[in-house]
C-alpha cells in the first residue's frame, strides 16, 4: 500500500493537506458571512460550513496521501464497505443533521423565539447539527432532536401577536344565566392582560352532572408567560364577581331516585371544615355521655 518513500513527495503531500485545512476554514467563514446575516439567530452557514469543511479535509487528506506515495485504492474500498455499515448505524445522526438544515432553511423559528413542540414549551436557546435546545419556564434545559421537531407540529408564540384561551366555569342549575353571562363578560373584560379586541366571549358549553358549564374565551398576548398571568387574572376576577353577586359554583353532587312515591335522596360532599367537624363530634360524644348518665 506504500510505495518507496520519497521525502519530496511526502513534503508536497503535507503542503497539500495544509492547504486543504486552510480552504476548509476559509469556506466555513465565507458561508457564515454569506448565510448567517442575522447574527446569532441563524446557524445555516455554520452548519453547512462544518459539513463542507469535513469534506474538504477528507478530500485533501486522500490527495495528500496519493502524492506521498500511499496507495489509497484498497483503503477506499475498505472504507466504502465500512461506510455503508456506518451509514446504517448513523441514520439518526444523519436524519437530525438534514432536519437541522431544513429547519434553518424554512425558519419556522429562530433563536430567542418561544415555541411549543411535542410536550415541551420554552424559549429557543440554540440550534445545532443534532438538536434544538430550549429552556422551559420550569427552568429546565431540554434538547429536542431536530428530526422529531421537524416531524411534530410547531407552535411559534413569538411570531403570533395574540392568542385565545378558554376556561370553563360551572354554575348552579338555578342560576340566572343571563346575569351570569353579564358578570363573566364584565369580569373577563376588566382582567389585566385581556385584549379589548377581539372582545371576550361567553357561551354555555354543556349541562354537566352537577353544574351548567360555561366557556369563557378571551384574547391575550401570545407569549407563554402572558398566557398564564392572564389566565390567573381572569380566574380571580370571575371568582370575585361571583362572590359579590352570590352566584354559586356548585360542588359535585348526586340525586338518588328510589322509585315512584319514594323520597328523593340527594348526596352532597361534606363541606364542613375538618376542625369544625372534629369539634362537633366531640360535643356529640359528650352529650351522649350525659344522656347515659342521666338515664
Amino acid at each position: 500500500m506504500i510505495d518507496e518513500v520519497d521525502t519530496g513527495r511526502v513534503l508536497w503531500g503535507a503542503v497539500v493537506f495544509g492547504v486543504a485545512l486552510m480552504l476548509a476554514v476559509v469556506a466555513r467563514r465565507v458561508l457564515v458571512v454569506a448565510l448567517d446575516r442575522e447574527g446569532s439567530e441563524r446557524h445555516t452557514g455554520r452548519m453547512i460550513g462544518r459539513l463542507l469543511g469535513v469534506v474538504i479535509v477528507i478530500g485533501g487528506l486522500v490527495y495528500a496521501l496519493e502524492i506521498a506515495g500511499v496507495r489509497v485504492g484498497p483503503m477506499l474500498g475498505a472504507l466504502g464497505i465500512g461506510g455503508i455499515a456506518l451509514a446504517f448505524a448513523a441514520q439518526d445522526v444523519l436524519s437530525n443533521f438534514i432536519a437541522g438544515v431544513l429547519l434553518q432553511v424554512r425558519r419556522p423559528f429562530t433563536v430567542g423565539d418561544e415555541i411549543g413542540s411535542g410536550d415541551y414549551e420554552g424559549r429557543v436557546v440554540d440550534i445545532n447539527l443534532r438538536t434544538v435546545r430550549i429552556r422551559t419556564y420550569d427552568g429546565l434545559t431540554v434538547y429536542l432532536p431536530n428530526a422529531e421537531v421537524l416531524q411534530s407540529p410547531i407552535v411559534n408564540f413569538t411570531k403570533t401577536s395574540s392568542n385565545r384561551t378558554s376556561i370553563t366555569v360551572g354554575v348552579a342549575y338555578d342560576s340566572d344565566l343571563e346575569r351570569v353571562r353579564e358578570l363573566l363578560l364584565e369580569a373577563c373584560g376588566g382582567a389585566e392582560g385581556v385584549n379589548a379586541f377581539p372582545e371576550p366571549e361567553v357561551w354555555v358549553e354543556s349541562f354537566g352532572e352537577s353544574s351548567i358549564d360555561i366557556a369563557v374565551r378571551y384574547w391575550h398576548a401570545a407569549d407563554i408567560a402572558s398566557r398564564w398571568r392572564t389566565r390567573n387574572a381572569v380566574a380571580m376576577a370571575v371568582k370575585s364577581a361571583f362572590d359579590r353577586a352570590g352566584v354559586v359554583i356548585p360542588f359535585p353532587q348526586r340525586t338518588v331516585w328510589l322509585g315512584a312515591g319514594s323520597a328523593t335522596l340527594r348526596l352532597e360532599p361534606d363541606r364542613t371544615a375538618p376542625g369544625d367537624r372534629a369539634a362537633a363530634e366531640t360535643e356529640g360524644d359528650g352529650q351522649e355521655g350525659r344522656d347515659r348518665d342521666g338515664g
